[in-house]
């Protein structure tokens, strides 16, 4: 398959995984860069090929074969950025812009080499969990963001929902990262805004930020 297409049922895959984001032709080609036109195309010619579900109008759905395409992309693409990650250390969005290159020249058996070495990871550096070689997600995400979360408690962050490279930048320099402890103070309901303790410092964040970071409870 060609990267275009790849993309495509990326992009869909990766919308219909994230609350509020729906899969219409418009939304995708936003993601992608590309003219509702050129959208609206690719997805006549992918229902065609079994990969999609295609209806004027409506949200597209990836057909259980347009789905086991989209994880084994969702998979490579992730066990890269683990990869780099620890290699390297490169930055959150460093690893995502490189992931995106090279997961389409990718082969399953170098896929499955890559795991190997990293010790069969299930989630990547941002939080992402990452699909085993059967295409399947076997972690089961209880998490919510930190704007939901309560005030006193004390939570770990278990995903960075983003790729922009400032919202990386600010959450490096303010240790927001995944793995990391955090304690609510206070949530400011009118105002849309999360103020957080890390470490030994106080930060503020507005609903943009705090609906981009996910964490678990402390139990």
């Amino acid at each position: 398959m060609s990267i275009a297409i790849e993309n495509f049922v990326k992009a869909i895959y990766n919308n219909n995984s994230h609350d509020a984001r729906d899969t219409k032709p418009g939304n995708i080609a936003k993601k992608l860069g590309i003219s509702n036109a050129a959208a609206t195309d690719m997805a006549k010619k992918l229902a065609v090929k079994e990969l999609l579900h295609y209806q004027k109008y409506q949200e597209l759905q990836l057909t259980e074969k347009g789905k086991k395409m989209a994880l084994n992309i969702v998979r490579k693409h992730r066990l890269w950025e683990a990869f780099l990650f620890k290699m390297f250390d490169m930055s959150l969005h460093d690893i995502h812009k490189e992931a995106e290159l090279l997961e389409h020249q990718t082969s399953d058996l170098l896929a499955n080499k890559i795991s190997a070495y990293l010790g069969h990871p299930k989630f990547d550096p941002h939080g992402d969990p990452i699909p085993n070689s059967d295409g399947e997600i076997t972690t089961t995400d209880t998490s919510i963001s930190l704007s939901s979360a309560e005030e006193g408690k004390t939570y770990i962050i278990s995903r960075l929902m983003s790729d922009d490279k400032e919202f990386f930048e600010f959450c490096a320099q303010h240790k927001l990262k995944y793995g990391h402890e955090v304690r609510v103070s206070k949530q400011l309901i009118k105002n849309k805004m999360t103020e957080l303790r890390i470490e030994n410092h106080t930060i503020l964040l507005n609903e943009d930020f705090s609906t981009l970071i996910y964490v678990n409870a402390i139990t």
